[in-house]
């Protein structure tokens, strides 16, 4: 049980309810509820209030009434919206939930006892005597928590989930688990692009406690589960509404197992800005995407197209081996020579096998590379996209650029291009990249020779505040085998529909290419190029970018978020996806790990041991 007080801004000035918050809250009092019937008042007060206490939670009560627009004391709903923000943006951690629900009794203790079965109960007060009143039960001990776990407010148990047996959480994972009213709550909800609220996160930092967690996600089939290592990913689901998500991201320690073979072993949840510095006084690097915020986990386990790949390869091809903590809670490593059809599917389709806690890999010998960006204004954007596709793709392997652009800004289109030369030499940097400055009139020209950290080191730090994305991101994926007149007629007419505010080829080939399809679940060896479109329409980008189809060879699923399961046809060729399928069948038969692009589970034929789904039965 919590108890609060009622201050009523109809009755009482200001600076008297004011002081009546701060005694309230000298009292031990927890809760401070503002009413007024005219509303503007009321969160002001409540501002006021936020601003001379420390601890007191503060919310204003909601009006019943409907807005009148012919009542000048009648609440405007834009202003309210205005003013809850202002005051969750002032206090973040003391402003009462918008979902937060009391009962009112009367500041009376034998009221109050009455009431005891209710979690929050709300007195009103008008004085210091009516606060002393109420203080003593106020103060009374809530429910004892399970062993292990923190004694939470009842405000904060009012806030749980349905559906979740917050009770039955490990105790080696209770102390750190958050929950929706959890004061930690707002720095794990959200992603780098995905708004969320899940019902509880998991932070497990030994392979242990993930075997602990995995479990706890065994036991609530029906609640929505998401891993995440460092929550960056566009089309993973690592948050939710509601949901479980278990995170990964304290588990981020680099270790140099040999350095001869240059084998290092790295958890899940560092960043690729963090292994890119730690590699650099080796004169190592590990070819990662294009910006050092993404966890190690995600890219690992899904592919790697990255501004090195065209040298060495996708993140995947550097990998040597993996540990993971299976649907049943078991603990493997897999490898050439370990478990090597888990292995397989793990270099592609990782997520949907198990919770990796670390990686091996070989890491590439990278010294002094050439990091451009360079930015151009198109007048023809479909002659700048054919111009990009030879050029990119008839380059040197030691040179990788993408090209990124998005709508069109008064008859122009703005063309970044964030290009990698993989030598340390200033002039074949620059022979290099010259021919690309006629994709467009150049406006502006960065290139510098710097260790792969330098590359790497365009992401922000993420503090304890974490992420703060919002909406549902909506993008589009494909591998383009080439880059054809056809194609860059089609890509230019879809970004003169204004629909797409972000355009993205990657290019290809070389290394990426040298590896056989069959050696990984990533199949996708042949294309040149891979694209990535982003808008604001789900619908309206799926009718566009159907109409490009006949130009794509499958797609990458780490930049779709349309997960409708025919698009598993187009990840992966049919042969793999039924290898993949009976993979599944054997490591997670009961489909725990289902919630990025789920690979369903083959059927079982009677009297068939999963166990024997191996590759050789595939």
């Amino acid at each position: 049980m919590e108890i609060g007080v009622q201050l009523d801004a109809d009755r009482t000035g200001a600076e008297e309810l004011v002081a009546l918050a701060r005694a309230a809250e000298d009292h031990g009092i927890g809760i401070a509820v503002v009413t007024g019937r005219r509303h503007a008042d009321a969160w002001a007060v409540a501002t006021w209030i936020t601003g001379v206490t420390e601890r007191i939670r503060v919310g204003v009560a909601p009006r019943s009434e409907p807005y009148d627009p012919f009542d000048a004391d009648s609440a405007v709903p834009a202003v309210v919206e205005k003013a809850a923000a202002t005051l969750a943006a002032l206090a973040p951690d003391r402003t009462l939930p918008p979902g937060a629900r009391w009962t009112l009794v009367d500041a009376d203790v034998e009221a109050i006892r009455a009431a005891s079965g209710t979690s929050i109960l709300v007195a009103p007060v008008r004085d210091a005597e009516d606060i002393a009143r109420i203080a003593p039960p106020a103060a009374a001990p809530g429910p004892a928590a399970p062993a292990g776990h923190r004694r939470r407010s009842a405000l904060v148990l009012a806030q749980r989930v349905p559906g979740i047996d917050y009770d039955a959480v490990p105790a080696s994972l209770a102390d750190r688990a958050v929950e929706p009213g959890d004061p930690e709550h707002a720095g794990v909800a959200s992603t780098y692009l995905r708004g969320g609220a899940p019902g509880l996160v998991l932070r497990p930092g030994t392979v242990s406690e993930v075997a602990d967690a995995v479990a706890f996600a065994r036991d609530h089939p029906h609640v929505p589960l998401g891993i995440r290592s460092a929550g960056h990913g566009i089309s993973g689901r690592s948050t939710n509404r509601g949901g479980l998500v278990i995170s990964v991201g304290s588990m981020d320690g680099l270790e140099v197992l040999d350095e001869d073979r240059r084998l290092v072993r790295v958890g899940p949840g560092r960043t690729w800005k963090r292994v890119a510095e730690s590699l650099d006084p080796y004169g190592w690097a590990i070819g990662s995407g294009d910006y050092g915020g993404v966890g190690v986990g995600g890219l690992a386990t899904a592919g790697g197209i990255g501004l090195l790949s065209r040298k060495h390869g996708l993140t995947i091809d550097r990998l040597r081996a993996v540990e993971l903590v299976l649907a049943d809670g078991t603990p493997v490593r897999a490898s050439g020579t370990e478990n090597p059809d888990l292995f397989w599917a793990v270099r592609g389709a990782g997520a949907n096998f198990g919770i990796a806690t670390a990686f091996e890999f070989e890491t590439s010998v990278v010294g002094q590379v050439g990091w451009a960006q360079l930015t151009l204004v198109s007048t023809d954007i479909e002659q700048s996209l054919h111009r990009y596709g030879q050029l990119a793709g008839e380059a040197p392997r030691d040179t990788t650029v993408f090209f990124v652009t998005g709508r069109q800004r008064d008859g122009v289109w703005i063309v970044s291009l964030y290009a990698v030369v993989d030598d340390p030499d200033p002039d074949v940097v620059v022979d290099r990249l010259t021919p690309f400055l006629d994709l467009g009139r150049p406006v502006r020209q960065q290139a510098v020779l710097t260790p792969y950290s330098g590359v790497m080191g365009n992401a922000a730090d993420v503090g304890p505040e974490g992420q703060r994305g919002f909406g549902q991101p909506v993008s589009r994926s494909a591998f383009v085998p080439e880059l054809t007149r056809g194609f860059a007629r089609d890509a230019a007419e879809l970004l003169g529909t204004g629909l797409v505010y972000f355009f993205e080829l990657r290019a290809m080939g070389g290394a990426i290419s040298d590896v056989s399809p069959d050696e990984t679940a990533f199949s996708h060896r042949s294309p040149r190029f891979q694209a990535t479109a982003m808008s604001s329409s789900d619908d309206l980008l799926t009718a566009e970018w159907d109409r490009l189809r006949p130009h794509f060879d499958g797609l990458y699923l780490s930049f779709e978020t349309d997960r409708r399961p025919e698009r598993l046809n187009d990840a992966f060729p049919p042969d793999v996806l039924e290898r993949l399928r009976r993979l599944k069948a054997r490591y997670d038969p009961d489909n725990l790990f289902r919630d990025n692009f789920n690979i369903p589970p083959a059927p079982i034929a009677a009297g068939t041991d999963a166990a024997s789904l191996t590759e050789d039965a595939a």
